[in-house]
């Protein structure tokens, strides 16, 4: 089979309208009854040439990014949605392959009149070692 020579800087696998239960938020009736949640994450890392060679081992496995996000939400107990998208945040970073992340957890019917209220946070890897280094120096 002919191989192709696409040129390729980033696969980005996005996680659309994960919804789980959780406890979130500090009123008295959000600590007792578990709440709906949407998550929506985007993971950026290198797409390579063993990637798109469809060689399972060469891509980062969504799958078990996934399963530890639903584990650690729904066994999870949050005060701020801050803290949440953050821990989400942290699992879709662990690979050492990703580049960026952007996570967004929205809270539905969290105020009245609204449909939501959300939260997003991302990470960029190369924004965070100059930070690193700039605070070292």
């Amino acid at each position: 089979m002919k191989e192709h020579s696409v040129p390729t800087k980033n696969a980005i696998i996005t996680i659309t309208n994960l919804r789980l239960r959780t406890y979130i938020g500090f009123n008295q009736e959000e600590q007792q009854k578990q709440q709906d949640i949407i998550i929506n994450a985007e993971i950026h890392y290198p797409a390579n040439r063993l990637c798109l060679a469809d060689a399972v081992d060469n891509a980062l496995n969504y799958k078990v990014t996934t399963k530890q996000i639903i584990q650690h939400v729904e066994a999870g107990r949050f005060l701020l949605l801050e803290k949440l998208v953050m821990d989400v945040l942290a699992i879709c970073t662990e690979h050492p392959w990703v580049s960026f992340a952007r996570v967004t957890i929205d809270k539905p019917h969290a105020l009245r009149f609204t449909d939501s209220v959300s939260l997003t946070l991302e990470h960029t890897v190369a924004q965070e070692e100059a930070v690193i280094e700039r605070e070292a120096s």
